[in-house]
């Protein structure tokens, strides 16, 4: 009787590297200060933790300036020439851009400065001369700010990928769903077996990857679907 060896495994296959994950986004710092000392000082401050810095002397150049898809955050002080930073905070709400985590910066700063900085949405108001960990700190806490945004906006867009692949069927469902109806009340109300609509239920739960009614309806809210027609 003859027999057959083993093949044995290549060995090209038995040590080939498995691919390296995808590189983490890029931690970006815009910087936006006249004084070209505190930029510099700033800037080597900043990139000594592994932070990408970008530093401007006005709004304008920092506007031009092509963003990173990354955790980003700016560090803007509030005594410019022309626009100050707190109208500037100011015209990037109104431009749509509340979501930029601002850290403020001064050497002339008071109270109500502080106070309405922060009520606009600034995660920091820092008098100079401050420590340079109290800097870093507040950048830290800004950058993880943004990247909580972009984790949110990265999930809804998921979610409402997963709602569009639905069939008109599987929507009408889990609007039932939602509504708190069992498989036996969503087969009376939309005149179909109750074995259908199960499947249907089904379905829709795989598509939608919600492992629970209440998993289903956080997404379907997040999306303002809940009481939406499909």
């Amino acid at each position: 009787m003859k027999v057959q060896a083993t093949p044995m495994p290549s060995p090209t296959l038995r040590f080939m590297r498995p691919p390296d994950p995808p590189p983490a986004p890029l931690r970006c710092v815009f910087i936006v200060d006249d004084d070209e000392l505190v930029r510099d000082a700033l800037s080597s401050l900043l990139r000594s933790i592994d932070l990408a810095v970008h530093a401007f002397a006005t709004t304008g150049e920092f506007l031009a300036a092509p963003r990173s898809g990354g955790p980003s955050c700016l560090v803007l002080d509030v005594r410019l020439r022309g626009q100050s930073g707190l109208a500037f905070q100011q015209a990037l709400l109104e431009r749509g851009e509340p979501h930029l985590p601002i850290v403020f910066m001064t050497g002339h700063g008071d109270i109500a400065m502080t106070v309405k900085a922060m009520k606009a949405g600034a995660v920091d108001f820092l008098a100079k001369p401050f420590r340079d960990q109290d800097m870093i700190d507040a950048v830290i806490a800004a950058l993880e700010r943004d990247a909580r945004r972009l984790e949110s906006a990265r999930l809804l867009q998921a979610a409402r990928a997963c709602w569009d692949s639905l069939t008109p069927r599987e929507c009408e469902v889990v609007q039932h769903v939602a509504g708190g109806l069992m498989n036996k009340q969503i087969a009376d109300r939309m005149g179909i077996a109750e074995i259908t609509a199960k499947i249907h239920r089904g379905q829709a739960m795989r598509k939608m990857n919600s492992r629970s009614v209440a998993e289903l309806v956080r997404k379907m809210e997040a999306l303002g679907v809940v009481e939406a027609a499909c």
